[in-house]
């Protein structure tokens, strides 16, 4: 009998044949690619099944060392096993318990280098001794109290912590057992402690199949505090309570999710609260999401990030894209998700100015990205895959699927989406195998024609019939900020203490350039704007400072930068520091902060800078 892998592997290959066809009929070569992944060198002729990882984490060295056993499947006539690695010291190598020479090819760019162990065809188990380097681009350790070490192995860096198939197209079961020292707590993308192990031992398991990018490793001076029979969240004592406080509405937001596609597979849902330097919202590593401690706002204002890891439980963890080409399978599913979800514990005029929201991101990205990398189907063969984790994934993504609920009614789509996430779990999906299950279970000839997929998947920028999306409030903030810019009214006039989040983030982002200094500096006097303890707002704030010459904010501006490693905020304000004349600014703070950044931060502004690590300011 086949194993899952190769069937999997089969069908893949049968549904690109019969979408060929169905292909064609909406515009020549748009097919899926044959080769495998061309972000791995994993070959579907040998994969891995199951992973017992056993791990010693050195705190000191910044290094783990580590023995990674694989459970194969082997097809016939197959004489290696093949995978990925980058910057891993690899000691021996194992097959069914014997030692075998191995090779790793020279190395390349983002991709590393390939792992080759010799196998046979009725080989059963491959092992790996190895060890990290304390550069590890996944790992950050977090010099800040007891010892803290986080992962981040999406899009293509679980190979630089554990030799693996890194492909999203392998999904693969594991185990673990991994030593920290005695003070810290680790936790793992699967089944989790909840207390202290004093002799820092601990063992995980993880029973359904993941992507090798979910796989994912915290230590850090933890505790938990339950929300729900199966939620919880982890985060320091000190802040344990705030986030606590802050996530209340997840049992419901868990909750409204199964009812609108099914239940949840995973088991438990809990949140990691992790240090400032965390370069991402949200992680959405099976049953522990990562999170930022930026959404820590104090009111729940910006739980929607928790919605939108949350739904990647379905869209992305459940089905998941057969590679980075394919990214807005994950990204434009869970943000349609988490729209539902905001609206239905919300209500649908949160909803509407989230949305609003979205496509103001959306139209910036757009007027910014070259036109060939505004396509839903990307081209990321010989990128790395980071180039595309964008707006166009997330929300041109998301406004497709919301053309489609349009077309066909919320009632069906959400009738097929059940059913699609329930027929597909723990499998791989690409666009084109997507075109052809909805075409076939869900559309007409001419729902599809109307839709237009070939614009919106194939083709750049925002097709015509995209939603028009309006929220109220935010119209009626549009028309205050006009005012305001004109001198009609004072700051005093503004309803600033009782605006929404989203509605004081649209005043900020939308205000004109050419407004003074010293108007911009009056909105400062008036609401405090520096102190803001909403990160989005205080975002938006510093963003429009900058744009005004408002220098006096820039001692705070270099304090966020300090904490704050979220690339969502990072990567802008020093893009903005430069625009506007202030490159010395921003290479006097990177500087002082660049060690603090996680790598996925760091490669984006070095290139954003130029920087080298002799930068000097120039005069």
């Amino acid at each position: 009998m086949k194993s899952y892998f190769f069937v999997a592997f089969l069908s893949i290959a049968l549904m690109a044949c019969k979408t060929q066809e169905r292909a064609h009929q909406i515009t020549p070569m748009k097919t899926a690619s044959t080769q495998f992944d061309p972000h791995s060198a994993a070959k579907r002729d040998a994969v891995v099944t199951h992973l017992h990882w056993q791990a010693k984490v050195d705190v000191e060295l910044h290094m783990i060392f580590a023995t990674a056993t694989y459970d194969i499947q082997v097809q016939e006539h197959t004489h290696e096993i093949v995978l990925d690695t980058r910057d891993l010291n690899i000691n021996k190598t194992f097959v069914d318990g014997k030692e075998v020479s191995f090779k790793l090819d020279e190395a390349k760019p983002y991709l590393g280098q390939a792992l080759h162990i010799p196998v046979k065809s009725n080989s059963k188990k491959v092992s790996i001794e190895y060890s990290t380097s304390d550069h590890a681009d996944a790992l950050l350790w977090v010099n800040e109290g007891k010892p803290f070490l986080f992962s981040q192995s999406q899009a293509i860096l679980a190979r630089t912590w554990i030799p693996c198939q890194d492909s999203p197209s392998v999904r693969f079961t594991y185990d673990a057992d991994v030593e920290v020292p005695t003070d810290v707590m680790a936790l793992m993308s699967a089944e989790n402690p909840q207390e202290l192990n004093k002799e820092g031992k601990y063992h995980f398991v993880m029973n359904q199949r993941i992507p090798s990018y979910l796989l994912a490793l915290a230590v850090g001076d933890l505790v938990f505090k339950p929300l729900s029979e199966n939620t919880g969240v982890y985060a320091t004592p000190a802040m344990i309570n705030k986030a606590a406080n802050e996530f209340t509405d997840m049992p419901a937001m868990v909750k409204a999710a199964e009812e609108l596609y099914g239940p949840y597979a995973w088991g438990r849902y809990d949140v990691l609260v992790l240090p400032g330097a965390f370069p991402f919202g949200g992680m959405e590593n099976p049953k522990l999401t990562f999170a930022t401690p930026t959404i820590l706002a104090g009111d729940k204002s910006l739980v929607s990030l928790i919605a939108h890891e949350l739904a990647h439980s379905w869209s992305g963890n459940l089905v998941t894209n057969a590679t980075w080409n394919d990214f807005w399978l994950n990204e434009g599913f869970t943000v349609y998700f988490e729209q539902r979800i905001m609206e239905s514990i919300y209500g649908k005029a949160k909803a509407e100015m989230l949305a609003t929201l979205a496509r103001q991101d959306l139209d910036a990205t757009l007027a910014e990205l070259p036109a060939s990398d505004t396509h839903l189907k990307l081209a990321l063969d010989g990128r790395n895959p980071d180039d595309g984790m964008n707006d166009i994934a997330y929300n041109k993504g998301y406004f497709f699927l919301r053309t489609i609920e349009n077309e066909v009614g919320r009632e069906r789509f959400d009738a097929f989406l059940k059913n699609y996430f329930q027929s597909h779990a723990f499998g791989v999906m690409t666009t084109e195998q997507f075109i052809d299950i909805i075409s076939t279970e869900l559309l007409t000839a001419d729902q599809v024609k109307d839709i237009n997929f070939d614009a919106w998947i194939y083709n750049p920028g925002l097709p015509s019939n995209a939603p028009v999306v309006h929220s109220a409030e935010l119209e009626k903030v549009d028309e205050l900020r006009v005012k305001w810019e004109k001198n009609e009214i004072a700051n005093s006039d503004l309803p600033w203490n009782t605006w929404s989040y989203q509605e004081r983030y649209r005043f900020l982002t939308n205000i004109a350039e050419g407004v003074s200094t010293e108007k911009i500096q009056s909105l400062d006097t008036e609401f405090h704007l520096s102190k803001i303890g909403n990160s989005e707002v205080l975002f938006a704030w510093f963003m429009v400072s900058i744009q005004a010459k408002n220098d006096q904010v820039f001692a705070e501006l270099a304090q966020f930068l300090e904490v704050v490693g979220r690339r969502k905020f990072v990567a802008p304000l020093y893009e903005q520091l430069v625009k506007y004349g202030y490159k010395n600014v921003a290479i006097n703070i990177y500087q002082h902060c660049r060690p603090f950044y996680h790598a996925v931060t760091q490669q984006t502004v070095d290139e954003l800078l130029g920087w080298k690590e002799n930068t000097e300011i120039e005069k």
